[in-house]
């Protein structure tokens, strides 16, 4: 009865080891995020600034 247990007992833990198959591993590729470049803020006052001299200018001149 002992050896009937103790193959009982052997023959569970080895097929667990078994249970599915070998797969290769999904590694997924590392995320890389990139700074952009900062700008100037005085680049971002320029532009409006500009448009609205030429603005200007056009209703002067009429």
């Amino acid at each position: 009865m002992k050896k009937l247990v103790l193959a009982a007992a052997l023959s569970a833990a080895a097929s667990t080891a078994f249970a599915g198959s070998y797969a290769e591993p999904v590694i997924e590729a590392p995320v890389v995020v990139e700074e952009t470049a900062a700008s100037s803020s005085a680049a971002g006052v320029w532009v409006p600034l500009v448009l609205l001299a030429i603005v200007a200018a056009v209703i002067a001149a009429d």
